[in-house]
């Protein structure tokens, strides 16, 4: 087995690389390094500079790799993003997508791993979201990882690709302070972006019918996310068909209670400023993980600390 990760060189990307090959799994990567950083990489793994968008680049990698595999993770991701620029989205988003399946069907690769997102659930009103839970996106970002998913099925089904959708929650921490996440978009960065610039960290809204007001979340460290690709590889080895997983632990953690972490972690206790509730932010948004248990045989290992103190390590080694 090849198996060939789009994004690989990305902060989820990298971490999934090292799962794989460190688990004995040959690799390739494919990175346009917009946001992928090399270095990130381990040393025997093969970078291709290029776009998913690329089709003549994927059939040549493809053929000359014999890739028997595919991981695709190469995706733009920020949702206020999305909002703005739709079509970027769905240009790059959908189009970087069905132009890889076009190329992995004439392959004859028999393998798909999509990188899909709990945005393609949008804010349903259930106290655990289940594989089965009605799928609503509210921003152009969950849109194209909806139809991604329906894409993906449709080749997969078309060509006789089997194929794996997982569904990630919300992904911090770090395996190693070199492969931290840099940006600063989700709830752990803002935060410790914050406290840097010696200012109170931000809540939005306190007012949510949830036990202290704030929006309640299920965060998963990216090392067992990236164990769950592994083992969904492994899964597409020997299954046919198709699969969507959810990944993430199956408990919520509210805002309130990820700023109080942050707080002990980072030993910077100021008390959090309560802002406006943001357009679009549900009350709660907690995995069903027992879907991923029982057909995987994966589940999270790893808490909330394990999560903040890796993303803090990693954050002074970015920003210091």
């Amino acid at each position: 087995m090849t198996w060939l990760i789009t994004g690989g060189a990305g902060y989820i990307g990298a971490h999934v690389a090292r799962a794989m090959t460190g688990a004995g799994e040959r690799v390739l990567v494919l990175d346009d390094l917009s946001a992928g950083v090399p270095a990130r990489l381990p040393a025997d793994v093969p970078l291709v500079r290029g776009s998913s968008l690329d089709g003549g680049l994927l059939k040549r990698v493809l053929a000359e790799h014999a890739v028997t595999g595919v991981v695709h993770l190469a995706a733009r991701k920020q949702v206020a993003e999305s909002v703005a620029q739709p079509t970027r989205y769905y240009q790059e988003n959908l189009g970087g997508l069905a132009t890889l399946l076009e190329a992995v069907a004439e392959a004859g690769v028999e393998r798909f791993l999509f990188s899909s997102s709990a945005a393609v659930y949008g804010n349903p009103d259930v106290e655990l979201i289940t594989e089965e839970t009605p799928c609503a996106p509210v921003n152009p970002y969950g849109e194209t990882k909806l139809a991604g998913e329906w894409l993906v099925r449709a080749a997969g089904q078309a060509h006789g690709i089997s194929t794996v959708c997982l569904r990630y929650f919300n992904v911090a921490g770090a395996a190693t302070p070199e492969l931290a996440d840099t940006g600063v978009f989700n709830i752990v960065p803002m935060v410790f972006d914050r406290l840097t610039r010696g200012e109170a960290p931000r809540i939005f809204g306190d007012d949510y019918p949830t036990p202290d007001g704030t929006c309640v979340r299920d965060y998963i460290h990216v090392s067992d996310l990236a164990e769950a690709h592994l083992a969904a590889a492994r899964h597409l080895s020997g299954q046919s068909g198709d699969l969507t997983v959810n990944i993430g632990r199956g408990e919520g953690v509210s805002v309130r209670e990820m700023v109080t972490v942050i707080g002990e972690v980072t030993g910077d206790r100021r008390p959090a400023v309560v802002e406006p509730r943001r357009p679009g932010d549900a009350p709660v948004s907690v995995a069903s993980a027992a879907r991923a248990a029982g057909t995987l045989g994966w589940s999270a290992r790893r808490g909330v600390r394990e999560m903040i103190d890796s993303a803090w390590r990693g954050w002074l080694l970015h920003h210091h």
